[in-house]
């Protein structure tokens, strides 16, 4: 048994048998390894970034990782943008990247390069194999430690020789560390300051946003008067009727000051202290408001829903948590649509146990509060800022969650970096709809440009963020790549085709143009 075929076998006895993959030459005995193992899914990408970001999708939706399968550095590099976000949301996930045979490296042939420290970006575990027979056990090591909570990036780097030499044989799965659990002290210290009467805000991140989490921390909130936000850009937030409603932090920092003014106690529950996503001239950083204090009940990588279970038993023990009522907006009027009457079609016919993978931005901002009351459904974010994560998103949360029905909700300027996501929905029949939100320019950079004091923008900087000349035609796109494909300009074509849409198993895509926002 070579060394691919090793590690293979191995990483299927780890649970791991999805392969997001766009491989190159130095990873054919890799691909060729695939066939020795029945269970073995590959899942062709034509584009690094799609493969990544699609195994971020599949991560957070299935709790366990997938591999995606790169082509030495520049197929890492190609990468990377999804990669960031996968990190910043604590997702499980295997990168596993083919480089040069061991003796050919001191040649530095065109595509010699340093995958370590590009990998060592975003990895919280980096290890590179120089002998098959060590391939399987370092294979091992790397799905333990992607699951190391909340979860985190793995990557082996597998020079073409160790893949392709005989002699490997396959290892047996490695223990992944349990999620710390909260010292008692300290959940009595946060209920002693809950108990204390001023005013208090419990932030939830990570695992915080799941059904278990977020019962106790409405019990906690109902049984002391806190109020409850969630992290502006979750990886996972269950959401819908009959499960406790949360507030997002705001991304605008002006906003977000609003919303944790007054707050003399912050308790963090698997979230990070906030601070606004940019710089501005005047503004600052750090939006936790002034007189007010810390409080860290749990990190990301700590038991975050047993703490706030532990936490409600000892200030709420006879608090129910809240739901959600169910809610439906109407459709709205026939009409041009716009960015609020989509939001209002959307939640209008979000089935149950839909995915959301929202990359919708400023076209979007009328979404949470259109479906807050529909039926239970998972909404997955941008977690890191690095846009085109999107429609890959969706690719993997659709294959992690057969029977499910997906929902890729994408702004125009950010679909363009992934596009080509589209032609895996179609390869692997994928039950995705893709409504593209066209307005035909990058409208949160002009909000931005606005925003951050720069000078008065004239033809030559408007034109960086213009997208009209020419008009990209979505659909046109979608056709050429095999999705089903429409184009809605009122409310009542948007509505009829996402009703089409959803009725028809398989990927589809709405075009709806919708004015930018002013």
């Amino acid at each position: 048994m070579n060394g691919a075929q090793a590690v293979v076998r191995t990483l299927a006895s780890c649970g791991v048998t999805t392969y997001f993959a766009n491989p190159g030459t130095s990873e054919m005995h890799f691909v060729a390894a695939l066939d020795t193992e029945p269970e073995a899914r590959g899942v062709l990408c034509l584009f690094e970034g799609v493969a990544t970001g699609a195994a971020d999708g599949y991560g957070r939706m299935s709790g366990k990782p997938a591999a995606v399968l790169l082509h030495l550095g520049p197929g890492l590099a190609n990468g990377l943008a999804n990669l960031h976000n996968a990190r910043r949301a604590g997702t499980p996930l295997v990168a596993i990247v083919g480089d040069h045979a061991t003796y050919h490296k001191r040649y530095d042939a065109p595509l010699e390069s340093d995958i370590d420290s590009l990998a060592g970006s975003v990895s919280g575990w980096v290890r590179r194999t120089l002998r098959s027979e060590d391939a399987p056990g370092d294979a091992a090591a790397a799905v333990a430690a992607a699951l190391r909570a909340p979860g985190q990036i793995s990557t082996l780097i597998l020079p073409a020789d160790v893949t392709w030499t005989d002699g490997a044989e396959p290892a047996g799965p490695a223990s992944a560390p349990a999620a710390r659990q909260v010292p008692d002290d300290v959940v009595g210290e946060i209920a002693k300051v809950l108990r204390g009467g001023e005013p208090s805000m419990i932030m939830l991140g990570s695992a915080g946003m799941r059904r278990p989490a977020l019962e106790a921390a409405s019990r906690i909130a109902g049984a002391t008067g806190s109020r409850l936000i969630a992290e502006t850009f979750p990886a996972r937030l269950e959401r819908g009727a009959g499960l406790p409603a949360v507030d997002r932090l705001a991304y605008l920092a002006e906003f977000a000051a609003a919303q944790l003014a007054g707050t003399r106690h912050l308790v963090l529950a698997g979230a990070r202290e906030p601070v606004s996503f940019f710089a501005y001239p005047g503004k600052p950083s750090y939006l936790v408001p002034e007189g007010c204090q810390v409080h860290v009940l749990a990190e990301s990588s700590d038991d975050v829903p047993t703490a706030l279970a532990a936490l409600a038993d000892l200030v709420a023990a006879d608090t129910a948590p809240t739901q959600q009522q169910p809610h439906r907006p109407d459709i709205p009027p026939d009409g041009e649509l716009t960015g609020q009457s989509a939001a209002a079609v959307i939640g209008a016919l979000l089935p149950d146990g839909a995915i959301v993978s929202d990359e919708a931005n400023t076209a979007g901002l009328w979404l949470p509060a259109a479906t807050a009351g529909a039926p239970p459904h998972d909404w997955l974010t941008l977690t890191g800022g690095a846009i085109g994560q999107g429609l890959p998103l969706a690719t993997g949360a659709a294959i992690a969650s057969p029977g499910r029905p997906v929902f890729a909700l994408e702004a125009d300027g950010s679909a363009m970096y992934t596009i080509s996501a589209l032609w895996t929905h179609a390869r692997e029949c994928l039950d995705i709809t893709t409504v593209i939100f066209s307005n035909h320019s990058y409208a949160i950079l002009n909000m931005e440009l606005e925003r951050t004091g720069a000078a008065h923008a004239g033809e030559t900087a408007r034109s960086l963020l213009d997208l009209s000349k020419p008009g990209i035609h979505f659909a046109a796109l979608a056709a050429g790549m095999g999705v089903p494909s429409t184009r809605a300009v009122t409310t009542a074509e948007f509505a009829d085709q996402l009703r089409t849409a959803l009725a028809e198993p398989g990927p589809h895509l709405i075009e709806a143009v919708v004015p930018p926002l002013r």
